[in-house]
C-alpha cells in the first residue's frame, strides 16, 4: 500500500519591514516534509498533534497536509 498523503509544515508570513507588524502573508512559504500518511484521517491526527506540540510563531508555521 502507498501513502496517500504528504505531512508538511509551513510559514503563513514572512518577514518584511514595511508591512504593518512586520510581517506580510506568504501562504506559498516553503513547505517542509515531517511524513507521509496512509490515510486523510492519519494525516489529520499527525497535524492536530504537531500542531499541539509546537508554537507557530510569528510567523505562523502550522502542519498541513495534501493528498500525493
Amino acid at each position: 500500500m502507498k501513502p496517500t498523503h504528504v505531512v508538511f509544515t509551513r510559514n503563513w508570513w514572512k518577514h518584511n519591514r514595511e508591512w504593518p507588524d512586520g510581517r506580510e502573508p506568504d501562504g506559498y512559504g516553503n513547505p517542509r516534509t515531517i511524513t507521509k500518511a496512509w490515510s486523510e484521517e492519519q494525516a489529520r491526527e499527525i497535524c492536530a498533534r504537531w500542531n499541539a506540540t509546537h508554537k507557530e510563531g510569528k510567523l505562523s508555521r502550522r502542519a498541513e497536509y495534501r493528498a500525493i
